[in-house]
């Protein structure tokens, strides 16, 4: 039987936080039925719903089998949280026929061709546990395989590049002042061990060993190594042709998924990912626009914020996720869903969105 403390716990959670969707959708009997082992298992992974109450989802997968083996309680939070009706199948397409819509948003104003876009896939390797449980072993054998692999897709001439670690002792390893202008560049990720979500789940655990960079010459490629998954892989460029960015990361996931052993992928789910808010496409795509009337000069998101989430799309600050609008009311702009819509499907919902939300702009 769960501890009488769990079970209290998450009730109080769920009264208090509600849109805590570990919470809502615990139940006691079915965690009581489980063999003990997997009591264990599972309790890992809701430690951050259960340790940190205003948590989301408030889990965090530490295998890739974890979706399958625990599916009655975490594909009701997955169902919940992407808003899929409980009778309705889950089911990820894919389709990156990049060539079949024309997404160009320099045709819509040229103004629209200075934005800066990135989109990236999360992938996980089905041969290793996911982030949260690997331990420092782990987390460097992941990152010298890698590092293997980046050492042959360098050869490419469209994707020749370094690899940058920051794991000590690591013959790829930057200093500290080159890791400090690649997280300003937004090139980098910062630091793990400040993320109190990723801490409970054991994802930044032996910071920083096992992480790294690679990084293309036009540094139009970048691929992140030991973040919240194992691989982040992204491509970005300035310009408003996102049929030109999504081909640049497909073919450099292509190329890169034939020096690794096989991805995590589900025919449900997708691409496996830590967090089951990105499952799916595992992507997120996004661009860097200025909506200086929509957010009172940058002053204000709600007014972006409710025009965005009729679209489909999500609107984070300038900064990132709880960031205010930047200068001229500059907002990352992307589509919410993940799970159940194809890369090209994302791709249209960002080019149909954005040009929406300028149309708004415009006639203000």
């Amino acid at each position: 039987m769960p501890t009488p403390s769990l079970i209290d716990r998450i009730a109080a959670i769920k009264a208090t936080n509600p849109d805590n969707l570990m919470a809502r959708h615990f139940d006691p009997d079915y965690f009581a039925a489980l063999p003990a082992d997997r009591q264990t298992r599972l309790t890992r992974i809701i430690a951050s719903g259960t340790e940190i109450p205003d948590s989301n989802m408030g889990a965090y997968a530490m295998a890739p089998d974890d979706y399958d083996t625990f599916a009655p309680m975490l594909d009701a939070m997955i169902r919940d949280f992407h808003a899929i009706p409980a009778d309705t199948p889950i089911s990820q397409p894919k389709d990156w026929d990049t060539g079949s819509q024309i997404c160009d948003l320099g045709a819509i104003d040229p103004r629209l061709r200075e934005v800066s876009m990135r989109v990236r896939v999360a992938r996980n390797v089905a041969s290793f546990p996911l982030p949260g449980a690997m331990d420092k072993a782990d987390r460097i054998a992941f990152e010298t395989m890698a590092a293997t692999a980046f050492e042959a897709l360098a050869e490419h001439p469209d994707f020749g590049g370094k690899y940058l670690s920051i794991t000590p002792g690591s013959p790829h390893q930057i200093d500290d002042a080159e890791y400090t202008r690649r997280v300003a560049a937004h090139q980098m990720f910062k630091d793990m061990s400040n993320d109190r979500y990723l801490q409970v789940a054991g994802i930044s655990n032996d910071w920083p060993h096992g992480r790294g960079m690679y990084i293309s010459q036009a540094e139009d490629f970048l691929v992140w190594v030991g973040e919240e998954d194992h691989l982040r892989i992204m491509a970005m460029q300035t310009g408003g042709d996102l049929n030109a960015l999504f081909a640049r990361l497909h073919d450099g996931l292509t190329r890169l998924s034939a020096l690794l052993p096989a991805f995590a992928v589900s025919d449900k789910y997708g691409a496996i990912a830590s967090c089951p808010t990105n499952l799916g496409a595992g992507m997120r795509a996004s661009l860097h626009i200025k909506l200086p009337k929509l957010t009172q000069a940058g002053q204000d998101l709600t007014r972006v914020t409710s025009a965005a989430k009729s679209l489909g799309l999500a609107v984070r600050g300038a900064g990132g996720e709880h960031s205010d609008a930047g200068q001229d009311g500059l907002v990352d702009i992307s589509p919410s869903a993940r799970l159940g819509v194809s890369e090209m499907q994302i791709m249209q919902r960002l080019y149909d969105g954005v040009a929406a939300l300028w149309a708004m702009e415009s006639a203000l």
